[in-house]
């Protein structure tokens, strides 16, 4: 992968000399940083696709509050896994690795703020079998009805030491995950 980073001031003056055409880009920054016109310099020049690695872009309804690219940068290069998705589903990041695997191959420019999405691409992630849903819908009550300590007592101490414990929803997969498998 190649590895680029946003300046405020992004146009295709600011695109990283020696960067290869033939592997993905990846642009990954806080909110407001200039990521998206850069990926968009970048796609633009190269004839590359702007992928979308932001877990809350993939979303239909969320256009606004994301900063999702407009309408007219959406035409101007293509984009991908960009308001994909319902707002009922609920999103994962081994699904979004399963959807992005097929496009690595046109080496697309990958831009986003979920650190996650990154790592999963670069390191790999962990198989693990889908939450039942009566396994999720226990976690939900739980955590609606006692909070996050009673989702944390009844995790491992190896498992409280790798998570964000103040993070609801990574203690509630935790959880999920050892509910569902032991």
């Amino acid at each position: 992968f190649n590895a680029a980073f946003p300046s405020n001031r992004t146009s295709r003056r600011m695109i990283p000399d020696g960067l290869s055409k033939e592997r993905p880009v990846l642009i990954a920054g806080p909110t407001a940083s200039g990521k998206s016109a850069l990926a968009m310099a970048i796609a633009a020049r190269d004839g590359r696709a702007v992928v979308n690695a932001d877990a809350i872009q993939v979303y239909d309804n969320w256009r606004v509050l994301t900063a999702r690219p407009s309408v007219e940068d959406e035409a101007a290069v293509t984009h991908r896994l960009y308001g994909h998705v319902g707002r009922q589903h609920a999103y994962s990041v081994g699904e979004w690795l399963r959807e992005v695997a097929p496009l690595l191959a046109d080496a697309p420019v990958i831009v986003g703020g979920t650190g996650l999405y990154f790592s999963a691409l670069t390191e790999g992630l962990a198989e693990i079998p889908a939450t039942p849903p009566e396994v999720r819908a226990e976690g939900d009550r739980l955590r609606a009805s006692e909070g996050l300590p009673a989702l944390l007592a009844e995790l491992d101490a190896e498992t409280l030491l790798r998570i964000d414990q103040a993070n609801p929803m990574r203690v509630q997969r935790a959880w999920e995950v050892w509910r569902a498998t032991g």
